[in-house]
């Protein structure tokens, strides 16, 4: 039996070429991936689309400059704050709340928002402000006055605790800890923020 000396070589198996929202989701993926991971200083156009799997002009099509993109990643990444927890009583309901805020904020998404608040300049900072009000501050502040009027309801918080500067209190409360003190908010720290804060501010005076 004669054998050819040629060997056909192994058959490739093509990769399915990503298009549309696909792609885009791999391109945002790969940014947050970088910004958690080599932070906002570190993150350029060409890792992002090799991180993706793609090519440089695949990303710059879509996203002119790094902080469209940023910003779009870290829109479509944020986890979304849905129903306030209900877990039968107003210190309760705010842990629930609190841990919720902190897991936003320790996740993937979270850690890549806080490396852009930690390392954007002020200009750069301003590009950024609706995202952390939209994804971050605005879901805690309508969740957090669920949990404070459901309390009014209930009578365990007092009818006035109902304002702006109560609901600010905890997102502004966690973002400040985060930021000027790299705080990563231990379970302690959540209960001493509610007990010490947040209860005091709601409870009916004399209670």
């Amino acid at each position: 039996m004669v054998t050819s000396r040629w060997t056909a070589a192994p058959a490739r198996t093509a990769t399915p070429r990503r298009r549309g929202a696909v792609l885009e989701r791999a391109i945002l993926d790969a940014a947050l991936e970088q910004l958690s991971t080599v932070g906002w200083s570190g993150l350029t156009m060409e890792g992002v689309a090799a991180g993706a799997q793609t090519g440089k002009a695949a990303v710059y099509r879509r996203w002119p400059s790094k902080e469209d993109l940023v910003a779009d990643a870290l829109q479509a990444g944020l986890p979304r704050f849905e129903e306030a927890p209900d877990l039968g009583g107003v210190r309760e309901d705010l842990l629930g709340l609190c841990r919720r805020t902190r897991e936003a904020m320790f996740s993937r998404p979270g850690s890549a928002l806080r490396s852009v608040i930690h390392e954007c300049d002020t200009t750069q900072a301003e590009r950024f402000h609706g995202v952390i009000v939209e994804g971050v501050v605005e879901p805690t502040v309508k969740l957090l006055q669920e949990v404070v009027e459901r309390g009014i309801r209930r009578g365990e918080v007092r009818p006035d605790a109902a304002n702006g500067y109560v609901f600010d209190a905890i997102p502004a409360m966690m973002m400040y800890r985060s930021k000027m003190c790299g705080s990563e908010w231990s379970e302690r720290d959540l209960e001493e923020m509610v007990d010490q804060l947040m209860m005091p501010l709601l409870c009916r005076r004399g209670g």
